[in-house]
């Protein structure tokens, strides 16, 4: 198959009843599956980004204990919504769910748009997470891929090889193409499962995949039952010591001090030698680079008292708090 050929309605309906088929015996049950609650949806489908199933269930039960509806959530201040939010990590996704909530409350009522575009619309979402609520929550027939749905459907058509630009936008096409009528909530559920359990990144379970005659990344190598994956894998992300590392444990700090209720919160110089090891006045400049940037996503306040923080002594008057 072409990289902008459409796969025939024959070969369509065999992949939907095969992958229905699997996900009726094979797919996880997990809470936000059990609710078309959209605002529920929501919460878990930003929680989700980039995050593994397994770890955000116990944030996403004690995320929604809290804040039940959506109204709840926005009329809560942003410190505690961090508070709650806890160690999940990618606070940036939180200051958008709570601009969000607020918006979803002001311009629709506290009703969570039915419509993809509007969903598009809102801080924050993404035209994934716009087709998830849209099919989750409405049961709608919309496609929308993330990292594996587009890794199942570039393999079932296109093969193994790393998918150029064009590839991905015809990828994303069929997505919608292969959806199939009245069954939009089931489908994208297991294909997301599909994804996730039997055609995975580096050793996708070929040998017990119902659909190795329908697809472009078969034969298998025979010694391993598998495709024989030989382009380079992505290198790994460096996290640790990263700026994204110490924004998380800033605001892990700055919860501590919101659960002891200081007035102004903590000093840069402190801040500092809590956060990162050997921290030393030369550092101050950096540090306030990264707390600048949760000021300005709306995660944390910066407050000075005294000069800026480069002036002589001015460490020691500035101070960073939760908003």
């Amino acid at each position: 198959m072409s990289g902008s050929e459409l796969p025939s309605t024959t070969w369509i309906e065999a992949v939907n009843e095969r992958v229905l088929s699997w996900f009726e015996t094979s797919g996880r049950d997990l809470p936000w599956r059990r609710t078309r609650d959209p605002y529920r949806v929501l919460v878990s489908e930003v929680m989700l980004q980039q995050i593994q199933v397994a770890r955000a269930i116990p944030f996403y039960l004690a995320f929604i204990e809290r804040f039940p509806t959506v109204q709840e959530l926005a009329a809560a201040p942003i410190a505690e919504v961090i508070k709650v939010w806890g160690a999940l990590g990618r606070y940036r996704r939180i200051a958008f769910l709570h601009r969000t909530a607020r918006e979803i409350v002001d311009r629709f009522g506290g009703a969570v748009p039915c419509d993809v575009e509007a969903l598009r619309a809102l801080p924050g979402i993404g035209p994934y997470t716009a087709g998830a609520v849209a099919c989750f929550a409405y049961e709608q027939d919309v496609g929308f891929v993330d990292t594996n749905v587009r890794r199942v459907i570039g393999r079932l058509v296109l093969g193994l090889g790393p998918l150029d630009a064009s590839q991905c936008r015809h990828v994303d096409e069929l997505a919608s193409a292969l959806v199939p009528r009245g069954h939009g909530w089931v489908w994208n559920q297991g294909l997301l499962d599909f994804g996730a359990l039997c055609c995975t990144a580096r050793k996708p379970k070929c040998a017990a995949c119902p659909l190795t005659d329908l697809c472009a990344a078969f034969p298998v190598d025979s010694d391993r039952g598998s495709p024989a994956i030989t382009r380079r894998s992505a290198a790994p992300e460096r996290f640790e010591g990263s700026n994204r590392y110490f924004r998380g444990r800033i605001l892990a700090e700055l919860r501590e001090y919101l659960a002891e209720e200081t007035d102004n919160g903590i000093p840069l110089a402190e801040l500092g030698a809590r956060v990162k090891q050997h921290f030393t006045p030369e550092d101050v400049p950096w540090l306030y680079g990264v707390v600048s940037g949760l000021e300005k996503d709306g995660l944390a306040v910066i407050a000075e008292d005294g000069p800026a923080y480069d002036a002589e002594d001015g460490r020691e008057a500035t101070y960073v708090r939760l908003p």
